[in-house]
């Protein structure tokens, strides 16, 4: 089967970077990389056949520049754009500049984007569409009693959200009437301040809950399918440590309603390409929308393992207007996937982000094991991005032979020079309640030790992580990006090998 493009431009960095370029290759695609000036050393931009500076390291200057981003498509001769996830991946302004600019853009199309983009209006065309949401309010809400209204109708607690935006910010949780106001009052000022918009509605929110997500492929001919169920209950701070799919807790009969209700959403949008629909479930079952993920995910591994599909050559093949490569009654699951997030975090300092040199370096192997990863021995990580090491994925033919082999591939995770989740993440392996499948959003803090799950602590945990980021940006010496001399027994950052470079046509080091 001949290639559906001759160059893709890889619009992030990271571990997702790597994770295109290297289907990019296995499809005799040539792979372009940007790169900020904190990243003129990074993994991606050593492995791909061209790379392009795009500015500093801020991502408001760099990964987030469309203009930038397009004129290295424009100098490279790329036929598509491929946005991996964060950044600019749920971006419909950039959605339109690449189809203005001629360039296909890997991803859905931008109207799809727009209608999930706002929660309120999301949750206004899952109910028009059949797609049962959480309940709460039908629209925004701007008065303490307004908020009284909804509490009384679907009980308390509440969870007051941000219409736009994610990640922790512009929510808080409500248990009594009292604290309605000073929470509407803070959720609107933190959602005005981290996403221009201060509007906020409300959700029920319910103590212990499941998080499942499902994965759908749709394509232009009209095709829509759905891949399984991801179980992504264990988080921290709303984001999640540890994916697997397919769910202990969901059957086939729950796995056919839910994947037929994420197919129906997605059709109601008009969606194309790789996507996620993400649902609250409870114990008796009932499942409730929550939004639509508009891209490609951070756990996308596990459904790949259990399915044998490969996503990204998927979603290569629908932008360039192929069909879906397989059928609805061609997905069979087969076995069971369990992905880890090795992070460069602190266990016992609240999880604190801790990026620097990575000294030692032995990653794990043999049977059903994949590491994905965008970091290497010597390499140092930089203080403006997340905290993302790299993702450790196992297979197993049941899920306690899954469970097994990710307790035995962190032992041999050897990783020396910043401190990682990786000891946290044995912990949660070893727990007989994770063992037998009692999960649940607030299954960490339910651990000897584990972090709050409390929104405001989230809130006050990431405001502290951007001030010692920036307290640490003016350490000299501490990031590798700041070009400053070596120190004694510190090792020379290594440049892209002579092999690579030869095989490269350029590495354009002008910036546009």
């Amino acid at each position: 089967m001949s290639a559906p493009f001759r160059r893709i431009l890889i619009a992030n960095r990271g571990e997702i970077a790597v994770r295109v370029i290297r289907a990019c290759h296995e499809m005799d695609i040539s792979a372009v990389a940007v790169f900020s000036d904190a990243d003129r050393d990074a993994l991606h931009v050593r492995m791909a056949d061209e790379a392009y500076p795009i500015g500093p390291a801020a991502p408001g200057e760099s990964y987030l520049r469309i203009d930038r981003i397009l004129d290295v498509a424009a100098r490279s001769a790329a036929e598509a754009v491929h946005p991996g996830y964060g950044f600019l991946s749920e971006n419909p302004r950039f959605a339109r500049a690449c189809d203005e600019a001629g360039v296909v853009f890997i991803g859905p199309p931008a109207a799809a984007m727009e209608a999930m983009g706002n929660k309120i209006e999301a949750r206004k065309a899952m109910r028009a569409a059949g797609v049962p949401v959480v309940p709460g309010s039908t629209g925004g809400v701007s008065s303490e009693s307004e908020v009284r209204k909804v509490a009384d109708s679907v009980g308390y607690p509440i969870l007051i959200k941000a219409a736009s935006g994610g990640g922790g910010r512009g929510m808080r949780i409500v248990r009594t009437k009292a604290e309605i106001g000073p929470a509407l009052a803070a959720c609107r000022s933190e959602a005005e301040s981290a996403f221009g918009d201060g509007t906020v509605y409300v959700e029920k929110y319910s103590e212990r809950v499941r998080h499942i997500e499902v994965q759908i492929l749709a394509d232009s001919t009209g095709e829509t399918i759905h891949l399984g169920e991801r179980e992504c209950s264990i988080q921290r701070r709303h984001q999640k440590l540890i994916e697997e799919s397919p769910s202990p807790l969901i059957g086939p009969k729950e796995r056919m309603r839910i994947g037929d209700a994420a197919v129906k959403a997605c059709r109601a949008i008009g969606y194309r390409s790789a996507g996620t629909v993400e649902f609250l479930c409870d114990d008796e079952g009932n499942f409730h929308f929550m939004e639509v993920n508009a891209r490609l995910q951070v756990e996308h591994p596990v459904t790949e393992f259990v399915t044998g599909l490969d996503l990204v050559k998927e979603q290569f093949r629908i932008a360039a207007g192929e069909a879906i490569s397989i059928k609805q009654a061609d997905v069979v699951l087969r076995g069971s996937s369990i992905e880890c997030r090795i992070l460069a975090e602190d266990p016992d300092q609240g999880f604190m982000p801790s990026p620097g040199r990575i000294d030692r370096l032995r990653a794990p192997g043999g049977p059903g094991v994949r590491d994905d990863t965008g970091i290497y021995e010597g390499y140092t990580m930089p203080i403006h991005y997340d905290s993302l090491i790299s993702k450790l994925v196992v297979w197993g033919a049941t899920r306690g032979e899954a469970i097994d082999r990710m307790r035995r591939a962190l032992d041999e995770y050897l990783l020396e020079g910043v401190p990682t989740t990786i000891s946290f993440l044995r912990r949660v392996m070893e727990d007989p309640r994770f063992r037998a499948g009692e999960l649940h959003t607030r299954f960490i803090e339910s651990m000897n030790g584990g972090p709050s799950e409390n929104v405001e602590d989230a809130t006050m945990a990431s405001d502290i992580a951007a001030i010692a980021a920036v307290l640490a940006s003016a350490s000299p010496g501490l990031n590798g990006a700041s070009g400053g001399s070596l120190g004694a027994g510190q090792a020379p950052v290594l440049r892209p090998s002579a092999w690579k470079l030869a095989g490269r046509r350029r590495q354009i080091e002008d910036r546009p």
